[in-house]
């Protein structure tokens, strides 16, 4: 092998592993809901009834935003797959280990503070008791990804959620989306989390929309 393709090889792997860094195993990643100086509650209370993952998990999806595991889907318990955000990925895009919630967090109740917060930024108190006013939440896609670069990775993380809000006994639905991406060198939890911090973002700022256009 000449010289000059040995040097390029060896820039091809150092980037492959600068990229994608750890990618075995199970990384468990926190992830803090924004939080933003809201309004004195002056619009009453609205109780946010139940937050519900309506996720669909696959087995070796040809997608890497689809839901999966590391393992067979079809094996694993409910309440571990509400813990799933996301897979790890090696150079080659292969799918690796799991990306999962710490400290017993699972993505209802990520999805709850989320509601919340932005009930809170439009004057609302939030509250978990029942009452003629109400939210009802279905989690459709909660989800993370990247993929490798040459030099990059992208982190991907996206939500979308089904609100059924319930106000003087009238019902309605919205449909809430939240999308971030971030661009990084290494498979880190601070990468994860700032692609993850961008979505959180985007989907408050979607909510806040829609939550005006519904007369919230």
């Amino acid at each position: 092998m000449k010289a000059r393709n040995i040097a390029v090889l060896a820039v091809v792997l150092a980037a492959s592993a600068l990229s994608t860094g750890c990618v075995t195993g199970r990384r468990m990643i926190a992830l803090d809901t924004p939080v933003q100086t809201a309004p004195a509650s002056s619009k009453g209370a609205i109780a946010i009834g139940t937050v519900t993952d309506q996720r669909t998990f696959e087995n070796k999806p040809p997608a890497p935003s689809t839901p999966s595991i590391d393992g067979d889907v079809s094996k694993a318990s409910k309440d571990s797959l509400k813990t799933m955000i996301g897979r790890q990925r090696n150079g080659y895009g292969a799918a690796m280990g799991d990306v999962a919630l710490a400290s017993g967090a699972t993505v209802e109740s990520q999805t709850r503070s989320l509601v919340a917060e932005g009930l809170k930024r439009r004057g609302y108190t939030a509250s978990d008791g029942g009452g003629a006013d109400a939210i009802k939440v279905d989690i459709d896609e909660f989800w993370g990804w990247f993929s490798p670069g040459f030099a990059t990775v992208s982190f991907e993380a996206r939500l979308r959620t089904k609100l059924t809000l319930s106000q003087g006994g009238q019902a309605r639905e919205l449909v809430v989306n939240g999308y971030g991406i971030n661009k990084g060198q290494v498979a880190s939890d601070a990468n994860w989390q700032l692609a993850y911090t961008r979505a959180f973002e985007d989907y408050l700022k979607n909510l806040d929309t829609a939550l005006a256009g519904a007369g919230f």
